[in-house]
């Protein structure tokens, strides 16, 4: 099967399950934003996604951003999902759409300064460590609310809801818990009324367990595997 058929086949399994997941959920399926996961495929294989109507997608790594921005048309949009460094922040802060991976305040206060040198406000999501796992990064959910307080001051940072990554299972029920209890945070954190921040975004769910996550309430899900296969990690680029 040619890799546009192959994509296209997947996207519109993807499509299919987040529709069922919307129905069941008693929800819109406008309500779900789909971030195809990028990391380690090609910008040939991007390009294909994008004919078939894909415009937004997720990098975990600066280096591949900045190798797939100049490679894609200027509409696509551009989601930071993993674990950023402080001092790789000035190479994605003009064309980021968000950044999903906030998880301190130091790192909240680099993306300001850089996005002030372009006259932008740059859309944040805090990532929250709901498992607890030692592996994970993110804020843990009892310091999310001081740190979001203190984020909400910056003038070039605009927090826009909260990020999860969610524990590898076997069975993706094993993760509704995590979910479910991401968007009780979010609404604990909603009733707070801090300036300058809303919580209209819940990125949660990969390949794996999203319709578990558009359950619970995931506004945005990150899938990579579910629409390109199996990362190849020889020619991330």
């Amino acid at each position: 099967m040619e890799m546009n058929d192959e994509i296209a086949l997947n996207l519109r399994k993807v499509e299919e399950n987040i529709s069922e997941a919307c129905r069941k959920s008693g929800r819109d399926r406008k309500s779900v934003t789909l971030i195809a996961v990028t990391k380690t495929h090609p910008a040939e294989m991007i390009q294909h996604a994008y004919q078939l109507g894909i415009h937004i997608y997720g990098e975990n790594k600066v280096q591949e951003l900045e190798e797939k921005f100049s490679k894609l048309p200027d509409d696509v949009e551009w989601h930071m999902i993993g674990h950023l460094q402080r001092n790789k922040v000035k190479y994605i802060a003009e064309r980021i759409t968000m950044i999903h991976s906030v998880d301190s305040f130091r790192l909240a206060e680099t993306i300001d300064k850089e996005a002030a040198k372009y006259n932008r406000i740059i859309p944040v999501l805090i990532e929250v460590n709901m498992s607890g796992e030692e592996s994970k990064f993110g804020a843990a959910p009892s310091e999310t609310p001081e740190l979001i307080t203190s984020i909400s001051h910056l003038s070039n940072v605009q927090v826009k809801g909260l990020m999860t990554v969610a524990p590898d299972v076997e069975d993706p029920e094993q993760n509704r818990s995590v979910f479910a209890n991401l968007k009780k945070l979010s609404v604990d954190i909603t009733n707070k009324n801090i300036d300058n921040v809303t919580m209209d975004v819940l990125s949660m769910g990969m390949t794996g367990d999203y319709a578990v996550a558009i359950e619970e309430g995931a506004t945005m899900v990150r899938i990579g595997t579910g629409l390109f296969g199996k990362r190849n990690y020889g020619t991330a680029l």
